[in-house]
């Protein structure tokens, strides 16, 4: 019997990497284990829990994104030094096919499920080729299920996925070019089946976008949740989605009777025109002095919202963080995520970047290490990396205090009046603030935003904060 070692590499432990709350099985290495033949033998090695020891294999396959690409290069060059073939693929490898080429004997760009079974016919023909483009997955006919066996026992989630694609085209995100503009759905029945297999009570739903763009997405979504509820699974999940997602009242009455315990909102900033230059036109046309209605609307069902911001735009200063500082306390998100600004392969900024000379760490791909959302990695305009490295400390340290985050806890348990939703919410707060204390910037940059250097004035009074 042939052995396929299946790899999930990881650099190095930080950021959501830190807990078990917030960490996640590597979803696309169990598709590759539910698509290979019954005559392969299959094993995992994942560094989130083992550290990686070479062992004997026929076939080896990586996945990767951009910030563990180079411990990937490294893992594939032990086997590729004994002649054992390697193949990767992932995000990185579909936007940087020609780097990761020179580093594995095949590349998969794309869906592996449209794709996988030729590579393992080449390779068992002696006549394995160096790029494999896959077509576009057809979900509605993808009856595949993921290897969950192979999944280290301690995750937490267990995740699934309903649907691939995004027709809006966000500056920092390259989801739209690796998966298509084409919101793809797979069938209810089909979802509803992997879900009651799976043993688990706690479900992540990994899709960019569960409720989906349009009146027909909503009611697909509806009729999922109602599955889950006809057949009482008793899930307890959280799902990614869009502030539109508030405009049918429907849809988060549902999700809630089906166990949704929160909500991942891209919000993004607390400023118009940054939502304008980060091609944001959902988030526009709400509004941002509505985000407080969406907030209230999502929790009057008992499901928690967890933001997503980002910092590190052009011209930002002292008296902005201390204004997103008092926003993020008082405005009843739940859970705050805040990464920095980073322009990856495939997005528009990274174009943007390049274009304007503007990328500090250039020298790939061993500075693929730095993109990892929690590093300033290009010449920001009007305000330092030093500058943004303190106000993410402001920020952190006012809603992570002692008594601000006990006033945020108990603000989201009377606000949510609901056990698990509220036990989802600590639990990722705890999370996220032990990721910010084990941040490289944490003790280096103190949360100091009277100083000169870091934060200008001048820039400051140009710019109306």
């Amino acid at each position: 019997m042939r052995k396929l070692l299946l790899v999930n590499p990881v650099a190095k432990k930080s950021g959501y990497l830190l807990s078990r709350f917030s960490t996640f099985a590597p979803l696309g290495l169990g598709y590759v284990a539910g698509m290979t033949p019954e005559s392969w033998g299959i094993r995992l090695i994942d560094e989130n829990f083992d550290s990686f020891v070479y062992e004997e294999a026929d076939l080896v396959a990586i996945s990767a994104f951009t910030s563990n690409i180079n411990r990937a290069y490294e893992i594939a060059a032990q086997y590729r030094e004994n002649g054992i073939k390697v193949v990767i693929g992932g995000i990185h490898a579909s936007m940087e096919p020609e780097e990761v080429g020179s580093h594995a004997d095949a590349v998969v760009v794309g869906e592996v499920e449209s794709t996988w079974n030729t590579v393992l016919a080449d390779f068992e023909n002696g006549s394995l080729k160096k790029v494999y483009r896959a077509p576009v997955v057809d979900l509605e006919t993808l009856k595949v299920k993921p290897r969950r066996d192979i999944f280290h026992p301690g995750y937490f989630w267990n995740s699934v996925q309903t649907s691939r694609g995004c027709p809006f085209d966000c500056m920092f995100c390259s989801v739209t070019r690796y998966l298509g503009r084409d919101y793809r759905q797979r069938k209810v029945d089909d979802v509803l089946e992997e879900l009651s297999e799976i043993d688990g009570r706690y479900i992540a739903f990994v899709d960019d976008n569960l409720i989906g763009y349009s009146e027909n997405s909503r009611e697909r979504a509806k009729k999922l949740f109602r599955g889950m509820i006809d057949r009482k699974m008793n899930k307890h999940w959280w799902m990614q989605t869009s502030i539109n997602a508030v405009q049918d009242e429907e849809v988060l009455r549902l999700a809630a009777r089906a166990g949704c315990m929160f909500a991942f909102i891209g919000l993004e900033t607390i400023k118009e025109e940054l939502l304008e230059k980060m091609r944001k036109g959902v988030n526009m046309a709400v509004g941002i002095d509505n985000y407080g209605g969406v907030i209230k609307s999502i929790h009057r069902h008992g499901i928690g919202v967890m933001g997503g911001f980002i910092l590190g735009n052009d011209y930002e200063s002292a008296p902005y963080y201390r204004k997103f500082a008092r926003y993020l306390l008082h405005s009843g998100i739940d859970i705050c995520q805040i990464s920095l600004l980073t322009p990856l392969p495939g997005t528009r900024l990274m174009e943007t970047m390049k274009s304007e000379n503007r990328l500090m760490h250039n020298v790939f791909p061993e500075d693929w290490t730095k993109y990892r959302l929690s590093r300033i990695v290009h010449q920001l305009k009007g305000v330092t990396a030093e500058g943004v490295y303190r106000g993410d400390n402001y920020i952190k340290k006012k809603i992570y205090s002692p008594l601000a985050f006990v006033y945020r806890m108990v603000r989201s348990a009377v606000s949510l009046n609901n056990l698990h939703s509220f036990g989802a919410v600590y639990q990722f707060n705890r999370a996220l603030k032990k990721s910010w204390r084990n941040s490289h910037y944490y003790k280096n940059y103190p949360a100091d935003l009277q100083e000169k250097e870091a934060l200008r004035g001048v820039e400051e009074i140009s710019h109306g904060e």
